[in-house]
Parts: C-alpha cells; structure tokens; sequence
C-alpha cells in the first residue's frame, strides 16, 4: 500500500512481508515432504519482495499505474503526470514529477 504528500514525496509503504515470513517459517519447520517444496519457495519469495527498497516499491507502483492507464512513458512527462495522478487523486504534481522522474530517469 503507498500513501501520498501533496506537499512532496512522503510516500507511506506498508508491508506484512515480515509476518508472512513467520507464518510460513512456522508451517515449514511442522511440513511433510509433500508441503516442503512449495512452502520453501513460498518463504523465498517472500523474502524477495521483503527486500526490496522503498524506492524499488515507489518504480513498481508508477511503472503499474501506467499500465492501466493506456499512457505509455515514452509520452510527454506532463502525460504521464497526469496519468500518476489520475491513478492516485492526492497525488501532487510535484510528487508525480519525482515519481515519473525517479521510474523513468528523465525529466522533459
């Protein structure tokens, strides 16, 4: 889940990565043979997106809003601002440009 500042980049990331990653450590140490494999790959993914950087969230999250809104990011910037805050309304148009900006690497 991501928050938005209309007054900057104040972007709240909530993860329950680290409990899931109980839950499943949990059910692995009790696992028979049969439930072993798919719980050890569910605790390796877990621990994949456990890792990533809130910046890495914030690119995934722009890059995903983009593609449902039909606007590709080789558009203008101002496109894809508005697309960021179509997506997300309390979205300020500051914070889309370091987003767009920060997904993309360039500023128009």
């Amino acid at each position: 889940m991501l928050g938005f500042s209309n007054q900057g980049l104040n972007v709240l990331v909530l993860r329950d990565a680290e409990e899931l990653g109980h839950v499943l450590r949990r059910a692995l140490a009790t696992a028979d043979e049969v439930e072993r494999p798919g719980l050890e790959r569910a605790v390796a993914l877990v621990n994949e997106q456990a890792a990533l950087t809130e910046a890495e969230l914030r690119v995934r999250w722009v890059r995903r809003a983009l593609a449902g809104s039909g606007v590709d990011e080789q558009t203008d910037q101002v496109s894809v601002v508005r697309a960021l805050r179509k997506a997300e309304p309390e979205l300020g148009v500051a914070a889309a440009v370091r987003l767009a900006t920060e997904a993309y690497g360039r500023g128009d």
